[in-house]
């Protein structure tokens, strides 16, 4: 909020001076919802605008009534129900206008959960009848409570993965699970001992503790997390933010090892003193509702010397447009597409059909601190002669080798892509070799990028997608080959060091 009338959300600006501004068709479906989200009365400097948060709820109140427009579709209602209550406990002055029509709001949310959608949607409708029934008293808010409860006993197992990561394959997604898992645990630990919420809180913990581990092997130097499936930054609370209010709560975490494979969600996170690779070896999301994800499968990102180097092309937008068709595909992702078609069908905004299955994953490590890992997919199986693709990396302390299988019948087109972060200079070396310049703090690596079984080599103008509402340019490295299968193309990614201040 960066006026009692303007609001900035998703890297864009815009004023709600009148009723109609709050359901605009002229302004993008999510900027929105985010205005119905009331997240800025939690922000970190809320309090500097606390009569502006005071104002705005009673234009809320006046301009958006009961079962009318955006802010009443559940998952709205579920995020402001959050955010209000959260700015009442601490202090904010919520009128008697406002608790009574937050009772309405949960009233409307406790008979609109969205079963149609499932996912983080109804963990966060889930989380909101938790609140209410804890911050409310009388029979009603017991059933809040009861049916919160219930729905959060079923999500936890189902969303919540052994290896601690969040089903639909999005760090970012969760990431705002994670925080909700905390809020949780914060607000159950401030109330009276009752043996169903010990119960929920001591498996919520157990949880959130599996949740850091994975998120911690899922973030880069920077601090950031990986883009795989729909991720920006920006939008949830960093590692260090999460580790910090866990902690609060006396919830901690181990350090991930060097090299991990999260082998239920399908990431191998690999790192030592100068690189982080992080790889997707695993299945496209859940079954039933993979709106998030993209079709990236064997995927990987990369950062050198703190750095980040080969990366994801991230999510600007949601909708139907062409760039969010465009930021799902499988050329949008460092991969291998077969004939020019995605790995797995995705359409529309949240909509995949065909999909790749993930199939003979492995992951060893040895003594010599070397990692090997891959996996096959079949998302090329319809095509003539049921194409499939392995992809394998060994990487040691100073390269990584990545080796590209495509098997089946006849001749296909493939074509392998590699996108480079816009700090990173490119120069093409020579026929089959890429030079990346990265500008670190104190030593300047240069890494070379070789490759082998290819017809061409192309570097070409790209967009990077690092957070809603932002594209930056940058470069795509890209290698083509025709041939009658089977194919197989290597690429070796390998690095030296320079001080600095010796070799200016």
């Amino acid at each position: 909020m960066v006026a009692p009338d303007r609001f900035r959300f998703l890297n864009v600006e815009h004023q709600v001076a009148s009723a109609a501004d709050w359901i605009s068709p002229r302004r993008d479906r999510l900027w929105s919802y985010n205005l119905h989200y009331f997240a800025d009365l939690v922000a970190v400097d809320a309090a500097s605008r606390r009569d502006w948060h005071r104002d705005l709820i009673a234009r809320w109140l006046r301009d958006n009534p009961p079962g009318h427009g955006t802010g009443w579709e559940p998952f709205c209602l579920s995020l402001r129900i959050v955010n209000w209550l959260k700015w009442y406990c601490q202090g904010g002055d919520l009128s008697a206008d406002a608790r009574g029509s937050l009772a309405v709001q949960v009233r409307y949310l406790a008979r609109s959960i969205e079963w149609h959608l499932l996912g983080n949607h109804v963990f966060e409708n889930a989380r909101a009848l938790m609140f209410a029934g804890l911050c409310f008293d009388g029979p009603e808010s017991s059933e809040w409570l009861e049916t919160g409860i219930q729905l959060l006993d079923e999500q936890i197992g189902e969303q919540i993965l052994a290896d601690g990561g969040h089903f639909e394959r999005s760090p970012m997604y969760h990431a705002l699970v994670l925080e909700g898992v905390l809020d949780l645990i914060n607000l159950m630990s401030g109330h009276r001992s009752d043996s169903r919420l010990d119960f929920l809180c001591v498996r919520l913990g157990n949880a959130a503790q599996r949740m850091l581990l994975w998120l911690k092997a899922m973030v880069h130097p920077d601090g950031e997390i990986a883009l795989f499936n729909d991720a920006a930054f920006g939008i949830a609370p960093t590692l260090a933010e999460l580790v910090d209010y866990a902690a609060r709560l006396t919830i901690v975490a181990s350090a991930p090892e060097s090299g991990l494979h999260l082998s239920d969600s399908g990431y191998v996170s690999v790192r030592n003193s100068l690189i982080t690779l992080i790889a997707d070896i695993g299945e496209l999301g859940p079954a039933y509702q993979p709106g998030h994800g993209h079709a990236d499968t064997l995927s990987f990102e990369l950062s050198l010397a703190g750095r980040r180097v080969i990366v994801d092309t991230g999510t600007s937008c949601y909708g139907t447009s062409p760039e969010r068709l465009a930021l799902r595909r499988t050329d949008a992702h460092n991969t291998l597409m077969v004939d020019g078609q995605d790995s797995s069908e995705v359409w529309s905004g949240f909509r995949v059909g065909r999909r790749a299955h993930v199939y003979d994953a492995i992951f060893a490590a040895d003594s010599n601190r070397k990692w090997v890992f891959g996996a096959c997919h079949d998302g090329y199986r319809y095509l003539p002669g049921r194409p499939r693709h392995r992809r394998d990396w060994v990487v040691v302390d100073n390269f990584i080798d990545i080796v590209d299988k495509v098997s089946g019948d006849g001749v296909h087109d493939v074509a392998i892509s590699l996108l480079v972060h816009p700090g990173i200079t490119v120069v093409h070396a020579a026929q089959d070799t890429v030079e990346l310049i990265i500008d670190a703090d104190v030593r300047k690596p240069l890494c070379i990028i070789r490759f082998a079984g290819f017809d061409a080599l192309e570097l070409r103008p790209a967009d990077y997608h690092p957070e809603f509402g932002k594209v930056l340019s940058c470069t795509r490295i890209v290698l083509n080959r025709r041939g009658r299968l089977p194919l197989e193309m290597s690429t070796r990614i390998e690095w030296s060091l320079h001080d600095k201040t010796a070799n200016p």
